[in-house]
């Protein structure tokens, strides 16, 4: 009778395990990159642009629009204003204000090369009949002078203009700063 041979693991239980776990860590970590401003799986490169000329194609809310840059889209966020949130009072009002402005037509969009940490270009967008989007918001009561990201003055007296007349979201009794409405949505999560 011939024995019988008995094979064994190429690799143990052990190292089986740790291979594991490095590939979750090196997984986890390209999904995870602080060097790329954009969120999910989008590898696309990031263009570096001061001042560009594009058509909006969308509105996304009171003071985020995608403007078809050079047949690719670029999301523009208003710089020194914040609008309220779509949920929020005013919200929708904004957006539709935001959307009469400028939705469909040509503007350009100053930004200093500035971007925000979810990768939108921040900069100011003007129309070609020389609207400035940015203080018409702020002007008809739908928008905050963002202070803590503008040292713009004549912003400020807009605002005060704006609540003076009970213009837009001004004509509520409080109305809720779009910064403290996300802070209360993420202290409920």
């Amino acid at each position: 009778m011939a024995k019988r041979r008995t094979s064994k693991p190429k690799y143990s239980i052990a190292t089986l395990l740790v291979m594991l776990i490095l590939a979750v860590l090196y997984n986890y970590n390209q999904k995870t990159q602080p060097d790329s401003p954009r969120k999910g799986n989008d590898t696309k490169e990031v263009r570096a642009l001061k001042t560009f000329t594009g058509k909006v194609t969308a509105v996304k809310d009171g003071d985020t629009f995608e403007v078809l840059y050079d047949g690719q889209p670029e999301r523009v966020r208003l710089a020194e204003i914040d609008c309220p949130e779509k949920k929020q009072a005013y919200g929708m009002k904004a957006k539709q204000y935001a959307s009469d402005l400028c939705f469909g037509k040509i503007v350009t969009v100053e930004s200093g090369g500035k971007r925000d940490r979810y990768g939108r270009v921040v900069g100011t967008v003007i129309t070609q009949e020389g609207i400035n989007v940015n203080e018409e918001m702020i002007k008809a009561g739908y928008a905050w002078h963002y202070k803590d990201y503008s040292n713009n003055a004549q912003l400020g007296v807009y605002e005060e203009q704006a609540r003076q007349q009970h213009l837009g979201l001004w004509a509520a009794k409080r109305p809720q700063a779009p910064w403290e409405y996300r802070r209360d949505i993420r202290r409920r999560k």
